[in-house]
């Protein structure tokens, strides 16, 4: 696998409904798209889950392209990558920056695949033909708002249900969504909300029946996520709190979770969360992929990642139509049933959208082999 160049474009796409989360609201995405020119002329994509500010954690759009252009993007040009697995470790000099890490890891996986003639999948050790698809409620205008969406969302097929939770939105919204939808598979997202003195309050949640409790702690901690776990019948998840296959091991052993859910860019690419996918089904910890608003390129990385075996929990994978009026990639991703099916063709299995990506780029730059 030679390297020709490598083009990063930043792009900004409006979303169709605005999100709104513990910390924060999101109108629209701002990411950077990666595409790696290999010498055979074919090309692979990536994309960036940053956006513009650093609420979510440490990096942002711009420290995302600073990073590739001054550090990751010389690194690889340099390097000889016979296998995309090296990539990671090429990169590990550099700390933390998962992010825009993953973003130029996984344009390298789909090169790597395409080059191989065989699905992003299949290339990944994945099993299953298609993936069952769950959806992320953010917060609503009011109860009733809330009620009315999923009540939409479980007659589109979703299979699973994941609602943004806080102080003073939590205990009585779930009261109210187990009443209206006493049977539906559902998730309750805390976004680092609450702290340990949130103990009491947080064992009025065990009554709903929830799949889990996703990141009710500090985003930084697995300790205090293991005293919380200890007094808790329902299941804590871990998001932000992983980042390496260490972080997932010490959570184990401590017990600060039972679910661990998986993010590309969070873990730096597809070759980390392998290794936290394996490690988890090793010690019985389920995993699903979670979303981070992703346009089309990052969306099937996902669904390739999410073909794995211990990938038992429907992930946050919606279909484009779900997030943008039009998406980067065509044919869009879609769902049926409640399922999206595993692309075959080799690589993501989906083909950008040029003239879009070219429509909507901010900045663009261009690296090559001199």
């Amino acid at each position: 696998m030679e390297i020709q160049s490598i083009n990063l474009s930043q792009i900004k796409m409006e979303l169709l409904h605005p999100f709104t989360t513990s910390v924060g609201t999101e109108y629209d995405k701002s990411f950077i798209v990666v595409e790696v020119l290999g010498k055979s002329g074919l090309s692979g994509w990536g994309e960036s889950v940053s956006i513009i500010e650093p609420i979510y954690n440490e990096e942002t759009v711009g420290t995302n392209w600073h990073i590739m252009s001054e550090f990751l993007i010389p690194m690889l040009l340099k390097a000889s990558i016979k296998h995309p697995d090296q990539v990671s470790e090429l990169f590990t000099p550099i700390r933390r920056n998962y992010n825009a890490k993953a973003a130029i890891e996984c344009a390298i996986w789909d090169l790597y695949a395409k080059e191989k003639n065989i699905s992003l999948a299949k290339a990944l050790g994945g099993v299953k033909d298609k993936i069952e698809v769950g959806v992320s409620v953010g917060i609503q205008k009011s109860a009733e708002a809330m009620v009315e969406q999923i009540a939409s969302y479980i007659n589109e097929g979703y299979k699973r249900i994941k609602v943004k939770i806080k102080p003073e939105w939590d205990v009585h919204i779930l009261k109210l969504i187990r009443k209206h939808f006493p049977e539906i598979q559902l998730m309750a997202d805390a976004n680092c909300a609450y702290t340990l003195a949130d103990i009491p309050h947080l064992q009025k949640l065990d009554e709903f029946d929830l799949t889990m409790i996703e990141q009710p702690l500090a985003s930084d901690d697995i300790i205090d996520h293991a005293k919380l776990q200890e007094k808790l019948k329902t299941s804590i998840c871990l998001d932000e709190s992983i980042h390496t296959s260490e972080d997932a091991r010490k959570a184990i052993e401590l017990g600060s979770c039972k679910i661990i859910n998986l993010k590309l860019g969070r873990v730096g690419g597809l070759t980390e969360t392998k290794k936290i996918h394996d490690l988890c089904e090793a010690h019985g910890i389920p995993v699903w992929c979670g979303g981070m608003l992703e346009g089309g390129i990052g969306r099937a990385h996902n669904i390739a990642i999410t073909s794995l075996s211990n990938f038992t929990i429907p992930g946050d994978t919606a279909p484009s139509s779900h997030y943008w009026k039009q998406d980067i990639i065509f044919p869009e991703v879609v769902m049926v049933d409640g399922y999206i099916k595993v692309p075959d063709a080799p690589g993501i299995g989906f083909e950008p959208n040029h003239d879009y990506i070219e429509q909507l780029t901010l900045k663009q730059k261009t690296f090559s082999l001199n």
